[in-house]
């Protein structure tokens, strides 16, 4: 690694890559882990090739679902499409799986012995423009008077530390998990579906950035989704779950906004 020379080169893509357009459909789709690209200047960090088809690079399944999804919807997905190996977009800058050191087991060599602003080029580089561009989105959605679901997508590894991990989808909620929780029951009548309250994660006002930042801090309904990973691994998954979601989600926003009609 060359330190002297900007984080992202020529040839580097730009953090941020947006699929579909912003138009009727009130949700707003973002993807933190999406992509799994690194800077030219950072090598592969150390990390061997195999490791780099794992969950700790990305969440697998997102960008080809999401994208389906963004689709059918008719709508915005906003993706990150840098390695959560870079920088967590998920997670605050300065949290301690901002940068992880090591990740399921897997060492990462070129993130160790950063000094402050090689974080802080990491963070003004590839985390700020992504949430910049969040930010942009649903500052303009508000300045229309358009309403506004944010969705969170992720995936989630079907195993972790030699535990299984039986659920399909799980529904992440904190504060106001009234549109999650619709969503957890339309998902529950799906047939064969074991969803996950809160599960295999919880959504906490520090184990996550995304919704906390974008979502409960201004108000809006939301809802972070995560799929297992086995189940959206190839093209025929990522189109099952974003065609269950397409039909799921309109139904969830009318309950919703039926049930909060007075308030």
């Amino acid at each position: 690694m060359v330190q002297d020379e900007p984080l992202l080169g020529a040839d580097d893509p730009q953090p941020v890559r947006v699929h579909g357009r912003t138009g009727r459909s009130p949700f707003v789709l973002v993807s933190d882990h999406a992509g799994r690209a690194v800077p030219a200047r950072l090598g592969d960090l150390g990390v061997p090739a195999p490791e780099w088809e794992r969950h700790i690079a990305w969440d697998i399944g997102m960008a080809g679902m999401g994208r389906m999804l963004a689709s059918s919807l008719e709508t915005v997905l906003i993706e990150q499409v840098y390695s959560r190996l870079v920088i967590d977009c998920n997670r605050a800058p300065g949290h301690p799986t901002s940068i992880v050191r090591a990740s399921d087991g897997t060492v990462v060599p070129g993130n160790a012995g950063l000094d402050a602003a090689a974080e802080r080029e990491r963070v003004e580089r590839i985390f700020r423009p992504y949430h910049d561009r969040i930010t942009a989105e649903l500052d303009a959605r508000r300045e229309a008077g358009l309403p506004t679901v944010l969705v969170a997508l992720h995936s989630f590894t079907p195993e972790m530390d030699g535990a299984a991990r039986p659920w399909h989808a799980g529904i992440l909620h904190n504060h106001d998990p009234r549109f999650g929780l619709i969503v957890k029951e339309l998902l529950d009548r799906e047939p064969g579906l074991l969803v996950g309250d809160n599960e295999p994660y919880a959504l906490t006002d520090t184990s996550d950035h995304t919704v906390p930042f974008h979502g409960e801090a201004r108000g809006l309904p939301h809802v972070e989704l995560e799929i297992r990973q086995d189940l959206v691994a190839d093209a025929a998954g990522q189109s099952a779950w974003a065609g269950r979601l397409a039909r799921l989600l309109p139904l969830a926003w009318a309950r919703y906004t039926a049930m909060n009609a007075d308030r």
